[in-house]
């Protein structure tokens, strides 16, 4: 269960990132990436943040480039929530697919 405190972590962590990324992906055309979710740790420590990528033939490369340069992107959460958080969690990211996975129940059903 989470505290009051993680939920508002994860919601500040998720803002940020979406901005970060927004201004990263207006430099590739045709990629759009946003932030669905975000989960820290209890200490606050870890968090795990899921994307969703479009087009999602692009995900898992994406998602890899984005791990390889998780220290770039952790400097710039950094950078903007330094003075709300004591310690800027570690990053991991995760491909979400969820949006894949509804498309397929539609055609399935249909």
């Amino acid at each position: 269960m989470e505290s009051n405190r993680q939920r508002k972590v994860n919601r500040l962590i998720q803002k940020e990132l979406s901005e970060i990324f927004l201004i990263e992906t207006k430099k590739m055309q045709g990629v759009l990436i946003s932030v669905t979710n975000v989960r820290t740790s209890p200490d606050l420590g870890l968090a795990h943040a899921h994307l969703s990528v479009f087009p999602s033939e692009k995900g898992s490369e994406l998602i890899q480039n984005i791990n390889d340069n998780v220290k770039s992107i952790r400097y710039n959460l950094g950078k903007r929530v330094g003075k709300q958080l004591r310690v800027v969690p570690d990053l991991t990211f995760h491909l979400d697919d969820s949006l894949d996975y509804i498309e397929n129940i539609d055609r399935l059903l249909k």
